[in-house]
């Protein structure tokens, strides 16, 4: 057998039957079909046997994963050929769903392609791509029937089997198109050359629509595409087919909440009225937007009256299990997705299950060559094939996403197709890089370290605090997941190392929703260690967590109390002058200010005594913030003059990334107390510098949101209102950035109201 010769349903069956060591009499009796009929089939004389009846042979073979679909694939194929060799309705249009629901804009996007101007010889193609399971065989026959009077010489559709083992080849499809078109067989060319020729001069003289559905490859369709003239062709594709030129491209995507529940409730008819809208509604998200999922969600339901579809929807939301609910007959999710996944090479496969075990909902080709235990390049090789394919999405900045059902096929495929003990290596090595990677981000931020002097090889370069700040944000997620599997692991010394990392950078990030878990399982993983201060240390940042606008008192007292007393037993010092400090805070957000100036004031006589310049500082900073709370504006300003004098000091000892990162906030302290003490125009420019310091860092969180605020107010009394609204606008975006939706309304509406009539 030749390489192009592939086996066909017959053949496959009796390998099977073979292997499982049965005659065809004890098959036949296992699965229910007759010997007689399972003699035809190995024989090729029934190529495409019924659905049910495939499966009941893949049931009692005992077949799964791979081998099932293959079958059943084969036998699918077999019906449709079966069905394109009578001479009958060649190429008829199929009927379209009365369901059909949405694609309102991509409909209009066909529309005008029809009566789309084009060059010369140049014919007008439209190629819809998307992922399996989109619905893109239903859109175009949905869309073709809509325009179908504006093709009065008929519309025309052909299974190109772009997903089979055997894809029908463009001599055969140019084939059964010319018969479509009337001509006759003995009139048909032999040369395929000919045969395309022929075909396009029939195309220029007619008006007809060639809808060509789920196509392999651009060879497969060039030959099959109008030269110029009235035709026009449309194609369906899970393949991009990047190589098509002078194509309309449309990228179809999932069906948007709103219509994915309209469409599953027309698919349920009067039962939907039985059920609560919030149920649909959950059946519909679970589905993901794919209208197969929830076409077969409908499906089972309208089959089974009796079914509560409150108790789907539960069974859905269990991830473990929620892949196998999608099926409904001869309708299974998994299969759609199957057909892609055998498309791919061997290498690809691997990568593809593999990445099911990536923490986070996106990943880019760093952490994909880490999954596939590949070179950088490889990487971005396998990531266009699953591209290419629809089994991954791409987006903006070089990431890239599974929708999350196909998510759970690769996490399937992982399960069925590697060992356990294989899973395991490659779970403990993607935790361990990512944690690796975040650890060596976080301390660019901490004092001390920076740039690694020495790099990790197997980790990805980092040449800037920048790189490492947008590091850390893009893949929090996947980080901050390596973490919880890294401490359910009781890789204790790993998480510590990466939670202490944090403590810096995560200032610069003051409202990020995971530093409470953060440091929550580094406090943990420094008690399961026997460490003390360490635990202290990390309870330290909790308090601070806590301290963090709108503020918690009771937990920042909570946090900073154990913390002092743990730290005060180890006889770690520098942790008890933070927990007086973070006790300070609480006492601040209190509104005891006299004992809140006493905490600061203890915690920066320890600070001094163990020669730690920074924490002093901040210290001395804290202690001037409770002057100015407490009206004391004059007082307030001369120290943080004085304290600006430090940081600008070169011999004042103090670390670099310390004094990048407190000059502006001492600033904006400035701008505060001047505004306060009348000086306007001084405090303007304060604001100003401050903000602009703020900005380059990349560190927007409530200092620079008041300050905008207050820079806004300022600017507006000064007459400047034009620079007023702009502060305002700017100040709403930050206060919006973590959900201060109060003050970003103060402030747009401010805006709003300085605005021009």
């Amino acid at each position: 057998m030749s390489e192009t010769e592939l086996p066909g349903f017959g053949e496959v069956l009796r390998g099977h039957r073979r292997a499982a060591r049965l005659t065809l009499e004890q098959l036949a009796e296992v699965s229910g079909v007759s010997a007689r009929t399972l003699s035809d089939m190995e024989r090729g004389r029934s190529k495409g046997p019924q659905a049910r009846t495939v499966t009941a042979l893949a049931d009692a073979l005992k077949l799964d994963g791979g081998g099932r679909a293959r079958l059943i694939g084969l036998a699918r194929d077999g019906r449709l050929r079966d069905h394109w060799t009578r001479r009958s309705g060649l190429c008829e249009l199929p009927r379209s769903v009365e369901d059909f629901t949405g694609r309102s804009e991509e409909l209009i996007w066909l529309s005008e392609l029809v009566y789309a101007e084009s060059s010369p010889g140049v014919g007008v193609v439209g190629l819809v791509t998307g992922s399996a399971g989109l619905g893109k065989t239903t859109f175009a026959v949905r869309a073709a029937h809509s325009v179908r009077p504006s093709f009065p010489d008929g519309v025309l559709f052909l299974d190109l089997f772009g997903m089979s083992q055997r894809p029908l080849a463009a001599d055969d499809a140019l084939r059964l198109l010319l018969r479509a078109l009337g001509v006759a067989d003995q009139h048909l060319p032999a040369d395929p050359h000919e045969r395309a020729s022929s075909y396009r001069s029939l195309l220029r003289d007619k008006r007809v629509l060639v809808v060509l559905d789920n196509a392999a490859s651009e060879e497969q369709v060039r030959p099959l595409l109008p030269g110029g003239g009235a035709s026009r062709a449309l194609i369906t594709t899970r393949r991009l087919l990047a190589g098509l030129e002078g194509v309309r491209r449309l990228a179809l995507g999932p069906l948007p909440l709103p219509e994915s529940k309209e469409l599953l409730t027309g698919i349920l008819g009067e039962r939907s009225a039985r059920d609560e809208e919030s149920t649909l509604a959950r059946l519909a998200e679970l589905c993901g937007g794919l209208p197969l999922a929830l076409r077969i969600i409908g499906n089972r339901l309208l089959s089974r009256p009796d079914w509560d579809a409150a108790h789907l929807a539960a069974r859905l939301a269990d991830e473990e299990r929620r892949l196998e609910q999608f099926k409904a007959g001869d309708l299974k999710i998994a299969n759609a997705f199957g057909m892609s996944y055998e498309q791919l090479a061997d290498s690809t496969r691997r990568v593809f299950r593999n990445l099911a075990v990536v923490p986070g909902r996106d990943l880019d080709a760093a952490l994909t060559a880490v999954v596939g235990g590949m070179p950088l390049a490889d990487a971005w090789d396998a990531l266009d094939e699953l591209v290419d394919l629809g089994l991954l999405q791409d987006g903006a900045g070089g990431r890239y996403r599974f929708h999350d059902l196909v998510r759970l096929f690769a996490r399937d495929r992982l399960q069925e197709e590697e060992s356990a003990s294989g899973r395991e290596m490659l779970e403990e090595r993607v935790t361990s890089w990512l944690l690796r990677m975040a650890t060596m981000s976080g301390r660019w931020f901490e004092p001390g370290y920076g740039r690694p002097d020495r790099p990790d090889p197997d980790l990805a370069v980092l040449s800037s605090m920048a790189e490492a700040d947008g590091w850390l944000r893009v893949n929090a997620d996947n980080w901050l997941g390596a973490l919880r599997a890294a401490a359910g692991g009781g890789r204790h010394s790993l998480v510590l190392d990466c939670a202490e990392s944090m403590h810096w950078f995560s200032d610069r990030w003051a409202h990020g929703p995971h530093w409470h878990e953060v440091f929550t399982l580094g406090a943990e993983a420094a008690g399961a260690l026997g460490d003390p201060a360490q635990r202290a240390t990390q309870l330290n940042y909790l308090a601070w967590v806590h301290s963090v606008p709108p503020g918690d008192p009771g937990a920042v007292l909570r946090y900073a109390g154990e913390a002092l007393e743990l730290a005060t037993r180890a006889g770690a010092t520098a942790q008890v002058a933070w927990a007086h400090e973070y006790t300070a805070e609480a006492l601040l957000l209190l509104g005891r200010r006299d004992a809140a100036i006493e905490s600061s004031s203890r915690a920066a006589q320890m600070f001094r005594s163990v020669g730690d310049i920074d924490s002093y500082v901040q210290s001395n900073a804290a202690i001037t913030k409770c002057l100015f709370d407490d009206g004391r504006y004059a007082e307030a300003l001369e120290r943080y003059l004085g304290l600006l004098a430090v940081l600008d000091d070169p011999g004042s000892g103090m670390a670099p990334s310390v004094v990048v990162h407190s000059r502006p906030l001492a600033l904006l302290r400035i701008g505060a107390c001047l505004r306060h003490l009348g000086r306007r125009a001084e405090a303007i420019t304060a604001l100003g510098e401050g903000i602009g310091l703020v900005d380059e860092l990349g560190a927007a969180d409530y200092r620079q949101a008041d300050a905008l605020e207050t820079l806004a107010s300022l600017l507006a009394e000064e007459g400047r209102t034009d620079e007023s609204r702009r502060a305002y606008v700017r100040a709403a975006q930050v206060f919006d950035s973590f959900g201060d939706a109060t003050a970003s309304g103060r402030c747009r509406a401010l805006a709003t109201a300085s605005a021009p009539a």
